[in-house]
């Protein structure tokens, strides 16, 4: 792996934590506080992080002006990623009875190396 691409994955992981943390935070608050069915809190808390992640991402992971264009972009491609964690959240919950608290958390880990994939061809695009 390139010493860029290297740079980029690693700043990608610092980035995939402070968004964990603000989808975990976002998840919990709709869950507990709101008292959210876990799928609507679950989808809640992915649109805000997306949005933060997207800005986060393009200034500080990949260094490229975020635009309007690739805005709009960016939660088509996460689509495939949404949906999988959403799959292995009802796993983890219903399937596995793994309480709906914690979840999310191993569901996010298996997403990661894809997630880093597609975002760098999708805010490298042009």
């Amino acid at each position: 792996m390139p010493k860029l691409e290297i740079r980029e994955f690693i700043t990608f992981a610092i980035v995939g934590v402070i968004n964990t943390g603000t989808y975990y935070a976002f998840y919990l608050l709709g869950l507990k506080g709101i008292g959210l069915a876990y799928m609507i809190a679950h989808f809640s808390a992915v649109i805000l992080s997306m949005i933060i992640s997207f800005f986060l991402n393009s200034y500080v992971t990949y260094k490229v002006k975020p635009t309007l264009k690739k805005f709009l972009i960016y939660p088509v491609t996460q689509l495939v990623n949404i949906i999988v964690t959403a799959v292995l959240l009802y796993i983890l919950v219903d399937g596995l009875h793994i309480s709906s608290s914690i979840a999310p958390l191993g569901a996010l880990v298996i997403t990661v190396p894809v997630t880093f994939i597609v975002t760098g061809k999708v805010l490298k695009a042009a």
